[in-house]
């Protein structure tokens, strides 16, 4: 048993390497032909053709988010780009975000009959501008779903244009934010059913009127950790992934979905916790079961910023919900594994999701029992202990500090060198401080499911985005 749990350690360890080897090559060449591909004269041609450019809905569900409502709207009407609208969802805010929604954009009820084209809990009135300026806003009451899936529904019900974007109020969109997520889209051979981009830690930052003026590496050391985490994440594996058009999951975070394809799936599945990845596979499987070509694209670019949880606490309660997420996950859609009726979906994506991103967290804690448990029976030879660890530990370094580079190649954010050298510092420090805290706190979440634990969204407590928003508000999603 010893030896064979070595072997199984060893190998699968070795595969990861190999994977992610490979996910670096194939990003690196993705990434260069996205660069040289679409230029800023394809996103002028858009503003300057305003006629050419499809029209895009943005969608944001909001609950209890008081404190950063404000400025997270004004984001969203402030993009550059000629034809969109922004349709924020109150799920039935207990706080103050449906007061200042109305006060500071001047909104009142307007007749609309609404139409369920998919299905979400009762929508109480539409909302709409007296003031020009905020002409593109509209606003959705309606009953809290409990879920983010159900205000994404009744966002995607009100939705007039063809795509839609999937964001978060607590998210920042970088001005350019639609020219450069539509471009793939436009330029494909093939029907693009969905686009993300990199996203990104707001802390730190600083936000004016709805708009970052200074990107900033996060101060607290949780979201430090997490922006080299989600630049890993996007500059490498999902870049990579896209190359072969195998992307698992665009982030619920941020992404372009094709309104009808999304429709025509029945919309976002209210009972799930992993609502963007049970989207992106079920969108998949229609167009497979269809037999219609489909792509989904990956942009390189840094097009939205959100705010990353302050401390373990809140840590803990968002990886142990993606922890429920992707056990539920696995679970629901067990039948595209390594079913040839769904092409790569059935033997890229399933069997990648389920061996290293279920199966990691596995096997990491009992290599960690094992590895106790060898040293003190005495069984570790330690002319190779060190070098082995020795190895792992620089592969996963390396790992970081190429995708820190691929960041600053791509385009230099941050104002001086500095900035990305302490991200580059407290990567060496990932492995030992945030890596392990996500082990535990995913396996906690696969526990809650398997024990069928009150599953509940937690809260979320928002700093804020202006300087003057010193005091915290505690969001309650149950």
């Amino acid at each position: 048993m010893v030896y064979f749990f070595t072997y199984v350690v060893y190998f699968y360890a070795t595969a990861l390497a190999f994977l992610y080897v490979l996910l670096m090559i194939l990003s690196f060449y993705k990434t260069r032909r996205y660069r040289s591909h679409y230029s800023a004269r394809e996103e002028d041609y858009l503003k300057n053709f305003p006629d050419e450019a499809p029209g895009i809905s943005i969608v944001a569900p909001a609950f209890n988010e008081e404190v950063i409502i404000y400025d997270s709207v004004n984001s969203l009407l402030n993009l550059d780009y000629p034809k969109f609208e922004v349709i924020i969802v109150n799920d039935g805010s207990k706080d103050k975000t449906m007061d200042i929604l109305i006060s500071e954009f001047e909104l009142e009820e307007v007749p609309y009959f609404y139409v369920y084209k998919v299905y979400c809990k009762q929508v109480y009135r539409v909302l709409r501008s007296t003031n020009p300026t905020f002409s593109k806003l509209i606003v959705v009451d309606k009953e809290n779903g409990g879920t983010k899936a159900d205000a994404m529904n009744a966002g995607v019900n009100m939705a007039q244009y063809d795509y839609f974007i999937n964001t978060d109020v607590d998210c920042i969109l970088a001005e350019d934010t639609l020219s450069k997520i539509i471009l793939p889209v436009l330029d494909s051979d093939k029907q693009v059913i969905a686009v993300g981009a990199t996203m990104r830690m707001v802390n730190s930052c600083t936000i004016e009127r709805g708009r970052i003026t200074r990107v900033k590496p996060p101060n607290r050391l949780i979201p430090l950790f997490q922006e080299t985490e989600y630049l890993r994440s996007y500059l490498v594996a999902k870049m990579g992934w896209s190359m072969l058009n195998a992307v698992p999951n665009v982030s619920g975070g941020f992404g372009l979905f094709d309104t009808q394809v999304v429709v025509a799936t029945g919309g976002f599945d209210s009972a799930s916790h992993a609502e963007d990845m049970d989207m992106t596979t079920r969108m998949v499987a229609f167009m497979r079961e269809n037999n219609r070509s489909y792509r989904i694209a990956q942009c390189p670019y840094s097009l939205c910023w959100t705010e990353g949880p302050p401390n373990i606490r809140v840590l803990n309660r968002q990886r142990t919900r993606w922890g429920r997420g992707m056990l539920q996950f696995i679970i629901d859609h067990r039948k595209f594994f390594l079913n040839k009726d769904y092409g790569r979906l059935g033997f890229l994506v399933m069997p990648y999701i389920v061996f290293f991103e279920f199966l990691a967290p596995i096997i990491e804690f009992f290599g960690f029992l094992f590895l106790l448990f060898l040293l003190l029976t005495g069984q570790v030879n330690y002319d190779t202990f060190w070098m082995m660890l020795l190895y792992v530990y620089l592969l996963g370094l390396a790992v970081s500090i190429i995708t820190i580079s691929y960041d600053l190649i791509l385009e230099k954010l941050y104002r001086n060198f500095s900035e990305y050298l302490k991200l580059v510092v407290f990567a060496a420090f990932e492995a030992i401080i945030y890596h392990p805290l996500i082990v535990i706190f995913t396996l906690r979440g696969y526990i809650q499911y398997l024990t069928r634990s009150n599953f509940k969204w937690g809260q979320m407590t928002r700093q804020g985005f202006s300087p003057s928003n010193n005091a915290n508000t505690v969001k309650n999603n149950a």
